[in-house]
């Protein structure tokens, strides 16, 4: 499944889903994970509005974004994408989040993750 992180430097989860001009996303899976690419999410203009669809436009196919914080309107339009926003509220490690992703999805994901994982990539975890 992919996995899209705000951060400045693609190595710590570092930013404001909302203040993020780019974002470092990674297939992640039980068995292995790996960095795919930065995209960037460059709006035309200063309306929050166009910032927050910009950003969700960029994060399309991926199931989790991860950032320190995300305002209420901005992580209800990831969800109404099916893209799923978690808050770190620190600075994290990327590695450190992929890492837990992975030993979650080697035990038994909660059913939200189960069903995303299985829309995302059609692979059943059972």
């Amino acid at each position: 499944m992919r996995v899209a992180f705000t951060s400045s430097n693609g190595e710590m989860i570092d930013q404001h889903f909302g203040m993020s001009d780019s974002f470092c996303v990674w297939d992640i899976g039980p068995k292995e994970a790996y960095f795919i690419e930065t995209v960037t999410a460059q709006s035309s203009g200063e309306d929050v509005e166009d910032k927050i669809m910009t950003r969700a436009d960029v994060l399309r196919g991926c199931t989790i974004v991860y950032s320190m914080q995300i305002g209420g309107p901005a992580a209800a339009k990831l969800v109404a994408r099916k893209i799923h926003p978690m808050k770190t509220v620190t600075e994290v490690p990327v590695e450190e989040i992929v890492g837990r992703i992975q030993n979650v999805l080697k035990g038994t994901p909660p059913p939200w993750l189960k069903k995303a994982m299985e829309t995302a990539s059609n692979v059943d975890l059972t």
